[in-house]
Protein backbone atom coordinates (compact mmCIF):
# COMPACT_ATOMS: atom_id res chain seq x y z
CA UNK A 1 0.00 0.00 0.00
CA UNK A 2 1.10 3.23 -0.86
CA UNK A 3 1.73 6.55 1.23
CA UNK A 4 -0.97 8.21 0.43
CA UNK A 5 -3.57 5.39 0.63
CA UNK A 6 -2.18 4.74 3.94
CA UNK A 7 -2.92 8.19 4.96
CA UNK A 8 -6.60 7.88 3.29
CA UNK A 9 -7.74 4.40 4.73
CA UNK A 10 -6.20 5.14 8.18
CA UNK A 11 -8.67 7.92 8.48
CA UNK A 12 -6.56 10.44 9.67
CA UNK A 13 -6.06 13.88 7.39
CA UNK A 14 -3.32 14.23 5.28
CA UNK A 15 -1.94 17.16 6.87
CA UNK A 16 -2.37 15.77 10.88
CA UNK A 17 -0.08 12.81 9.84
CA UNK A 18 2.49 15.22 7.70
CA UNK A 19 2.71 17.67 10.68
CA UNK A 20 3.13 14.59 13.09
CA UNK A 21 6.18 13.22 11.03
CA UNK A 22 7.62 16.78 11.07
CA UNK A 23 7.22 18.06 14.58
CA UNK A 24 8.34 14.31 16.17
CA UNK A 25 12.08 14.22 14.29
CA UNK A 26 14.92 15.80 17.17
CA UNK A 27 17.20 18.22 15.95
CA UNK A 28 20.81 19.00 16.34
CA UNK A 29 22.43 22.43 15.19
CA UNK A 30 25.73 23.01 14.84
CA UNK A 31 27.21 26.63 15.83
CA UNK A 32 28.84 28.66 13.17
CA UNK A 33 32.35 29.42 13.94
CA UNK A 34 32.78 33.38 15.50
CA UNK A 35 35.52 33.73 12.63
CA UNK A 36 33.08 32.71 10.23
CA UNK A 37 30.11 35.11 11.92
CA UNK A 38 32.10 37.96 11.60
CA UNK A 39 33.66 37.41 7.68
CA UNK A 40 29.84 36.92 6.90
CA UNK A 41 26.37 38.20 6.93
CA UNK A 42 25.02 35.27 8.08
CA UNK A 43 24.50 31.01 7.26
CA UNK A 44 22.33 29.47 4.95
CA UNK A 45 20.92 26.58 5.46
CA UNK A 46 19.92 23.99 2.27
CA UNK A 47 18.45 21.31 2.99
CA UNK A 48 19.19 18.06 0.16
CA UNK A 49 17.40 14.92 0.34
CA UNK A 50 17.70 12.16 -2.09
CA UNK A 51 17.17 8.13 -1.89
CA UNK A 52 21.08 7.13 -1.35
CA UNK A 53 20.49 3.81 0.07
CA UNK A 54 16.95 1.01 -0.52
CA UNK A 55 15.80 -0.43 -3.70
CA UNK A 56 15.74 3.14 -5.31
CA UNK A 57 19.51 4.19 -4.17
CA UNK A 58 20.95 3.94 -7.94
CA UNK A 59 18.66 6.86 -8.72
CA UNK A 60 20.38 8.76 -5.52
CA UNK A 61 23.82 7.27 -6.59
CA UNK A 62 25.39 11.03 -8.09
CA UNK A 63 23.92 13.21 -5.38
CA UNK A 64 26.18 12.84 -2.46
CA UNK A 65 29.43 13.06 -5.32
CA UNK A 66 27.93 16.08 -6.96
CA UNK A 67 27.18 18.16 -3.49
CA UNK A 68 30.83 17.53 -2.29
CA UNK A 69 31.78 19.11 -6.05
CA UNK A 70 29.43 21.62 -5.71
CA UNK A 71 30.93 22.74 -1.98
CA UNK A 72 34.87 22.63 -3.61
CA UNK A 73 33.42 25.38 -6.37
CA UNK A 74 31.87 27.20 -4.38
CA UNK A 75 34.07 27.74 -1.48
CA UNK A 76 31.83 27.61 1.51
CA UNK A 77 30.23 30.83 0.52
CA UNK A 78 27.31 32.92 -1.99
CA UNK A 79 26.95 36.22 -2.69
CA UNK A 80 23.55 36.93 -3.12
CA UNK A 81 21.85 40.11 -4.84
CA UNK A 82 22.06 42.44 -1.76
CA UNK A 83 26.03 42.48 -2.08
CA UNK A 84 26.24 40.66 0.80
CA UNK A 85 28.56 37.30 1.18
CA UNK A 86 26.60 34.53 2.94
CA UNK A 87 28.60 30.86 4.40
CA UNK A 88 26.26 28.17 2.97
CA UNK A 89 26.30 24.75 4.52
CA UNK A 90 24.52 21.94 2.48
CA UNK A 91 22.47 19.47 5.01
CA UNK A 92 22.70 16.15 3.34
CA UNK A 93 20.26 13.61 4.18
CA UNK A 94 18.99 10.17 3.08
CA UNK A 95 15.46 9.02 2.19
CA UNK A 96 16.22 5.26 2.12
CA UNK A 97 13.70 5.33 -0.72
CA UNK A 98 11.07 5.38 1.92
CA UNK A 99 8.28 8.31 1.58
CA UNK A 100 7.51 8.26 5.37
CA UNK A 101 11.17 9.01 6.17
CA UNK A 102 11.38 11.46 3.57
CA UNK A 103 8.25 13.26 4.91
CA UNK A 104 9.84 12.86 8.39
CA UNK A 105 13.59 14.39 7.41
CA UNK A 106 11.73 17.51 5.54
CA UNK A 107 10.00 17.98 8.78
CA UNK A 108 12.86 18.07 11.33
CA UNK A 109 14.73 20.10 8.58
CA UNK A 110 12.11 22.59 8.16
CA UNK A 111 10.81 22.75 11.60
CA UNK A 112 13.92 22.47 13.75
CA UNK A 113 16.82 23.01 11.71
CA UNK A 114 14.93 26.29 10.32
CA UNK A 115 16.46 25.62 6.94
CA UNK A 116 16.08 27.96 3.96
CA UNK A 117 15.84 26.07 1.12
CA UNK A 118 14.53 22.42 0.78
CA UNK A 119 15.92 20.30 -2.26
CA UNK A 120 14.46 16.63 -2.39
CA UNK A 121 16.14 15.13 -5.54
CA UNK A 122 15.00 12.12 -7.52
CA UNK A 123 12.11 9.55 -7.04
CA UNK A 124 8.37 10.40 -6.47
CA UNK A 125 8.89 8.63 -3.32
CA UNK A 126 11.21 11.15 -1.97
CA UNK A 127 10.35 14.19 -3.58
CA UNK A 128 6.46 13.92 -3.06
CA UNK A 129 6.56 13.70 0.64
CA UNK A 130 8.67 16.49 0.83
CA UNK A 131 6.94 18.82 -1.00
CA UNK A 132 3.72 17.99 0.88
CA UNK A 133 5.75 19.25 4.18
CA UNK A 134 7.39 21.91 2.28
CA UNK A 135 3.99 23.16 1.44
CA UNK A 136 2.54 22.92 5.20
CA UNK A 137 5.33 24.45 6.74
CA UNK A 138 5.93 27.53 4.11
CA UNK A 139 9.27 26.56 3.32
CA UNK A 140 10.85 27.04 -0.44
CA UNK A 141 11.68 23.78 -2.23
CA UNK A 142 13.10 23.11 -5.97
CA UNK A 143 13.00 19.46 -6.98
CA UNK A 144 13.61 17.34 -9.71
CA UNK A 145 13.99 13.83 -10.80
CA UNK A 146 10.41 12.60 -11.25
CA UNK A 147 7.65 13.24 -14.13
CA UNK A 148 5.65 16.28 -13.12
CA UNK A 149 2.53 14.86 -13.00
CA UNK A 150 3.75 12.02 -10.35
CA UNK A 151 3.89 15.05 -7.84
CA UNK A 152 1.43 17.78 -8.56
CA UNK A 153 -1.56 15.60 -9.56
CA UNK A 154 -1.37 13.79 -6.23
CA UNK A 155 -2.15 16.67 -4.41
CA UNK A 156 -4.94 18.21 -6.24
CA UNK A 157 -3.21 19.45 -9.47
CA UNK A 158 -3.86 23.22 -8.41
CA UNK A 159 -1.00 25.90 -8.14
CA UNK A 160 1.43 25.90 -5.03
CA UNK A 161 2.99 28.82 -3.25
CA UNK A 162 6.42 27.36 -2.09
CA UNK A 163 7.48 23.93 -4.08
CA UNK A 164 8.39 23.95 -7.73
CA UNK A 165 9.64 21.19 -10.36
CA UNK A 166 11.32 20.81 -13.27
CA UNK A 167 11.68 17.51 -15.34
CA UNK A 168 9.50 16.33 -18.11
CA UNK A 169 6.39 14.97 -18.35
CA UNK A 170 4.60 11.19 -18.95
CA UNK A 171 3.03 12.13 -21.77
CA UNK A 172 6.39 13.68 -23.04
CA UNK A 173 8.10 10.08 -22.07
CA UNK A 174 5.14 7.85 -24.25
CA UNK A 175 5.26 9.66 -26.85
CA UNK A 176 9.21 9.67 -27.13
CA UNK A 177 8.84 5.87 -27.32
CA UNK A 178 6.35 6.46 -30.63
CA UNK A 179 9.01 8.73 -32.15
CA UNK A 180 11.95 6.06 -32.03
CA UNK A 181 9.37 3.80 -33.31
CA UNK A 182 8.26 6.34 -36.14
CA UNK A 183 12.50 5.97 -36.94
CA UNK A 184 12.25 2.46 -38.02
CA UNK A 185 10.82 0.40 -40.82
CA UNK A 186 8.15 -2.01 -39.21
CA UNK A 187 4.60 -3.68 -39.64
CA UNK A 188 3.31 -1.28 -36.75
CA UNK A 189 2.23 -4.04 -34.44
CA UNK A 190 3.54 -3.00 -30.87
CA UNK A 191 3.80 -6.07 -27.81
CA UNK A 192 3.28 -4.13 -24.87
CA UNK A 193 4.86 -5.48 -21.85
CA UNK A 194 3.64 -4.24 -18.22
CA UNK A 195 3.79 -5.86 -14.73
CA UNK A 196 1.55 -6.03 -12.57
CA UNK A 197 2.43 -3.28 -10.48
CA UNK A 198 1.69 0.63 -10.02
CA UNK A 199 3.70 1.38 -12.70
CA UNK A 200 2.59 -1.08 -15.04
CA UNK A 201 -0.76 -0.31 -14.34
CA UNK A 202 -0.39 3.53 -15.23
CA UNK A 203 2.31 3.02 -18.05
CA UNK A 204 -0.36 0.44 -19.52
CA UNK A 205 -3.72 3.16 -18.56
CA UNK A 206 -5.95 2.82 -21.89
CA UNK A 207 -7.19 6.60 -21.32
CA UNK A 208 -4.01 8.00 -20.50
CA UNK A 209 -1.24 5.38 -20.88
CA UNK A 210 1.54 4.47 -23.60
CA UNK A 211 -1.73 2.68 -25.79
CA UNK A 212 -3.24 6.01 -26.44
CA UNK A 213 -0.07 7.66 -28.07
CA UNK A 214 1.18 4.37 -29.65
CA UNK A 215 -3.05 3.72 -30.96
CA UNK A 216 -2.76 7.59 -32.56
CA UNK A 217 -0.04 7.23 -34.21
CA UNK A 218 -1.40 4.80 -36.29
CA UNK A 219 -0.10 1.14 -34.37
CA UNK A 220 -2.04 -1.99 -33.49
CA UNK A 221 -1.09 -2.82 -29.43
CA UNK A 222 -1.30 -5.84 -28.36
CA UNK A 223 -1.20 -6.85 -24.67
CA UNK A 224 -1.53 -10.16 -23.42
CA UNK A 225 -1.87 -9.60 -19.88
CA UNK A 226 0.20 -7.77 -17.33
CA UNK A 227 2.84 -9.76 -15.51
CA UNK A 228 4.10 -10.62 -12.04
CA UNK A 229 6.75 -8.92 -11.49
CA UNK A 230 10.62 -11.38 -10.83
CA UNK A 231 8.61 -13.91 -13.14
CA UNK A 232 10.64 -16.56 -14.62
CA UNK A 233 8.29 -17.23 -17.22
CA UNK A 234 7.01 -15.19 -20.15
CA UNK A 235 6.14 -17.70 -22.27
CA UNK A 236 2.53 -16.92 -22.20
CA UNK A 237 3.24 -13.11 -23.58
CA UNK A 238 6.34 -14.25 -25.78
CA UNK A 239 3.43 -16.99 -27.79
CA UNK A 240 0.81 -13.78 -27.83
CA UNK A 241 3.27 -11.52 -29.59
CA UNK A 242 4.21 -14.23 -32.25
CA UNK A 243 0.67 -15.11 -33.01
CA UNK A 244 0.06 -11.04 -33.33
CA UNK A 245 3.27 -10.86 -35.36
CA UNK A 246 4.44 -7.94 -33.59
CA UNK A 247 7.40 -5.98 -34.56
CA UNK A 248 8.24 -3.91 -31.60
CA UNK A 249 8.04 -3.99 -28.13
CA UNK A 250 7.36 -1.56 -25.79
CA UNK A 251 6.52 -0.98 -22.25
CA UNK A 252 8.36 -0.50 -18.57
CA UNK A 253 9.95 -2.99 -16.57
CA UNK A 254 12.37 -4.02 -14.25
CA UNK A 255 16.18 -4.80 -15.10
CA UNK A 256 15.92 -8.47 -13.97
CA UNK A 257 12.65 -9.19 -15.33
CA UNK A 258 13.94 -7.90 -19.00
CA UNK A 259 16.91 -9.98 -19.00
CA UNK A 260 14.45 -12.93 -18.29
CA UNK A 261 11.97 -11.65 -20.74
CA UNK A 262 14.74 -11.09 -23.65
CA UNK A 263 16.64 -14.08 -22.99
CA UNK A 264 13.45 -16.40 -23.43
CA UNK A 265 13.00 -14.22 -26.97
CA UNK A 266 15.62 -15.58 -28.06
CA UNK A 267 15.38 -18.68 -27.03
CA UNK A 268 12.38 -18.87 -28.62
CA UNK A 269 13.15 -17.41 -31.81
CA UNK A 270 10.87 -14.65 -31.22
CA UNK A 271 13.13 -11.39 -32.41
CA UNK A 272 11.57 -7.94 -32.03
CA UNK A 273 13.25 -5.24 -34.51
CA UNK A 274 12.99 -2.83 -31.56
CA UNK A 275 12.39 -3.24 -27.65
CA UNK A 276 11.97 -0.21 -25.78
CA UNK A 277 11.30 -0.09 -22.13
CA UNK A 278 11.11 2.48 -19.64
CA UNK A 279 12.93 1.74 -16.23
CA UNK A 280 15.35 -0.96 -16.98
CA UNK A 281 17.08 0.68 -19.72
CA UNK A 282 17.73 3.89 -17.80
CA UNK A 283 21.23 2.41 -15.95
CA UNK A 284 24.13 0.80 -17.64
CA UNK A 285 24.50 -1.97 -15.21
CA UNK A 286 20.46 -2.85 -16.24
CA UNK A 287 21.65 -3.48 -20.20
CA UNK A 288 24.94 -4.90 -19.21
CA UNK A 289 23.58 -7.26 -17.76
CA UNK A 290 21.81 -8.72 -20.53
CA UNK A 291 24.99 -9.30 -22.20
CA UNK A 292 25.64 -9.44 -25.96
CA UNK A 293 21.38 -8.83 -26.08
CA UNK A 294 21.71 -5.37 -24.61
CA UNK A 295 22.80 -4.09 -27.79
CA UNK A 296 20.03 -2.02 -29.44
CA UNK A 297 17.89 -1.92 -26.52
CA UNK A 298 15.92 1.41 -26.34
CA UNK A 299 14.19 4.02 -24.01
CA UNK A 300 13.86 7.40 -22.91
CA UNK A 301 16.80 9.77 -22.36
CA UNK A 302 17.01 12.47 -19.35
CA UNK A 303 20.28 13.78 -19.98
CA UNK A 304 23.91 12.11 -21.79
CA UNK A 305 27.40 14.07 -22.09
CA UNK A 306 26.09 15.06 -25.67
CA UNK A 307 23.97 17.15 -24.18
CA UNK A 308 25.32 21.24 -25.01
CA UNK A 309 24.79 22.95 -22.08
CA UNK A 310 27.70 24.31 -19.50
CA UNK A 311 27.55 24.22 -15.91
CA UNK A 312 26.62 27.97 -14.61
CA UNK A 313 28.42 26.93 -11.69
CA UNK A 314 31.87 24.75 -12.64
CA UNK A 315 31.53 26.07 -16.80
CA UNK A 316 32.41 22.66 -17.63
CA UNK A 317 29.76 20.74 -19.85
CA UNK A 318 28.02 17.24 -19.76
CA UNK A 319 30.83 15.35 -21.58
CA UNK A 320 33.05 17.05 -19.14
CA UNK A 321 30.59 16.07 -16.05
CA UNK A 322 30.47 12.59 -17.32
CA UNK A 323 34.62 12.24 -17.39
CA UNK A 324 34.97 13.46 -14.13
CA UNK A 325 33.09 11.12 -13.29
CA UNK A 326 34.03 8.06 -14.66
CA UNK A 327 38.07 8.99 -13.28
CA UNK A 328 36.85 9.58 -9.89
CA UNK A 329 34.69 7.42 -9.38
CA UNK A 330 35.76 4.68 -11.92
CA UNK A 331 31.78 3.85 -13.02
CA UNK A 332 30.58 4.79 -16.31
CA UNK A 333 28.77 7.91 -16.16
CA UNK A 334 24.71 7.62 -15.09
CA UNK A 335 21.85 9.70 -16.39
CA UNK A 336 20.91 11.03 -13.12
CA UNK A 337 24.40 12.77 -13.01
CA UNK A 338 23.21 15.54 -15.01
CA UNK A 339 20.08 16.29 -12.88
CA UNK A 340 22.10 15.76 -9.99
CA UNK A 341 24.23 18.93 -11.26
CA UNK A 342 21.18 21.01 -12.45
CA UNK A 343 19.43 21.11 -9.40
CA UNK A 344 22.03 22.45 -7.40
CA UNK A 345 22.52 24.94 -10.12
CA UNK A 346 19.11 25.82 -9.34
CA UNK A 347 19.05 26.04 -6.36
CA UNK A 348 22.38 28.13 -5.83
CA UNK A 349 21.10 30.77 -8.55
CA UNK A 350 17.89 31.14 -6.11
CA UNK A 351 19.86 31.64 -3.14
CA UNK A 352 22.39 33.77 -5.42
CA UNK A 353 19.06 36.21 -6.57
CA UNK A 354 17.36 36.26 -3.60
CA UNK A 355 17.22 39.66 -2.12
CA UNK A 356 17.50 38.12 1.63
CA UNK A 357 18.75 34.65 1.51
CA UNK A 358 18.00 33.82 5.18
CA UNK A 359 14.53 34.76 4.54
CA UNK A 360 12.25 32.03 3.44
CA UNK A 361 9.73 34.88 1.43
CA UNK A 362 12.44 36.40 -0.49
CA UNK A 363 13.83 32.84 -1.55
CA UNK A 364 10.41 31.67 -2.49
CA UNK A 365 9.85 34.79 -4.62
CA UNK A 366 13.41 34.16 -6.00
CA UNK A 367 12.27 30.35 -7.15
CA UNK A 368 9.34 31.65 -8.76
CA UNK A 369 11.06 34.29 -10.71
CA UNK A 370 14.03 31.27 -12.11
CA UNK A 371 14.97 31.62 -15.51
CA UNK A 372 18.82 29.67 -15.83
CA UNK A 373 20.24 27.36 -18.64
CA UNK A 374 21.51 24.34 -16.55
CA UNK A 375 23.74 21.56 -18.09
CA UNK A 376 20.39 19.86 -18.66
CA UNK A 377 18.82 22.50 -20.36
CA UNK A 378 17.02 25.85 -20.02
CA UNK A 379 14.71 26.32 -16.68
CA UNK A 380 12.35 28.95 -15.59
CA UNK A 381 8.41 28.51 -14.78
CA UNK A 382 6.12 30.55 -17.14
CA UNK A 383 3.14 28.92 -16.37
CA UNK A 384 2.61 26.06 -19.17
CA UNK A 385 2.21 23.31 -18.41
CA UNK A 386 1.38 24.56 -14.95
CA UNK A 387 2.41 27.14 -13.03
CA UNK A 388 5.00 25.24 -10.43
CA UNK A 389 6.64 23.12 -13.16
CA UNK A 390 9.11 23.83 -16.36
CA UNK A 391 9.01 21.04 -18.59
CA UNK A 392 12.69 19.42 -19.37
CA UNK A 393 13.87 18.10 -22.97
CA UNK A 394 13.36 14.35 -23.44
CA UNK A 395 14.89 12.44 -25.91
CA UNK A 396 15.03 9.13 -27.58
CA UNK A 397 17.99 6.86 -26.91
CA UNK A 398 19.74 3.54 -28.18
CA UNK A 399 22.40 1.28 -26.19
CA UNK A 400 24.61 0.30 -28.81
CA UNK A 401 28.38 -1.35 -28.42
CA UNK A 402 30.74 1.34 -26.42
CA UNK A 403 34.48 2.05 -26.76
CA UNK A 404 35.53 2.34 -23.23
CA UNK A 405 32.34 0.59 -21.50
CA UNK A 406 30.49 -1.82 -22.85
CA UNK A 407 27.60 -0.10 -23.91
CA UNK A 408 26.74 3.51 -24.55
CA UNK A 409 23.83 5.37 -24.82
CA UNK A 410 22.84 7.40 -28.17
CA UNK A 411 20.64 10.10 -28.73
CA UNK A 412 18.40 8.92 -31.89
CA UNK A 413 15.46 10.84 -31.67
CA UNK A 414 14.37 14.39 -31.16
CA UNK A 415 10.90 14.45 -32.17
CA UNK A 416 9.68 15.63 -28.83
CA UNK A 417 12.41 18.33 -28.28
CA UNK A 418 14.36 19.89 -31.15
CA UNK A 419 16.60 21.50 -28.61
CA UNK A 420 19.21 19.74 -30.46
CA UNK A 421 20.20 16.68 -32.88
CA UNK A 422 20.37 13.22 -32.77
CA UNK A 423 24.00 11.78 -32.68
CA UNK A 424 22.83 9.53 -35.24
CA UNK A 425 19.52 7.40 -36.24
CA UNK A 426 17.81 3.98 -34.45
CA UNK A 427 18.94 1.12 -36.01
CA UNK A 428 17.13 -2.16 -35.74
CA UNK A 429 18.05 -5.01 -32.92
CA UNK A 430 20.83 -7.50 -34.43
CA UNK A 431 19.83 -10.78 -32.67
Amino acid sequence: MTYYNKLVKSGISRRSVLRGMGAGAAASTLAMPTYLRAQTAGKIKMAYITPATGPLGLFGETDGYTVQKIREALGGTIQAANGSTYELEILERDSQSNPNKAAEIAGDLILNEEVHLVVPASTTDTILPVMEQAELYEAPCISSGAPWQAVIFPRGGGDFDWTYHFFWGLDEALNTFVGLWDGLETNKKVGMLFPQNIDGETWGNNDYGLPVPTRAAGYEVTIPGYFQPRTNDFSAQIAAFKEAGVDIIGGITYPDDLKTFVTQCNQQGFKPRAVTVAAALLFPGGVEAMGALGNGMSSEVWWTPAFPFNSTITGQNSAALAAQWENDQKRQWTQPLGYSHALLEVAIDILKRSTDPLDREANREAMAATNITTVCGPVSFGGTPHKNICTMPIFGGQWVKGESWPYDLKIVDNSVNQLFEPEQKIVPIVW
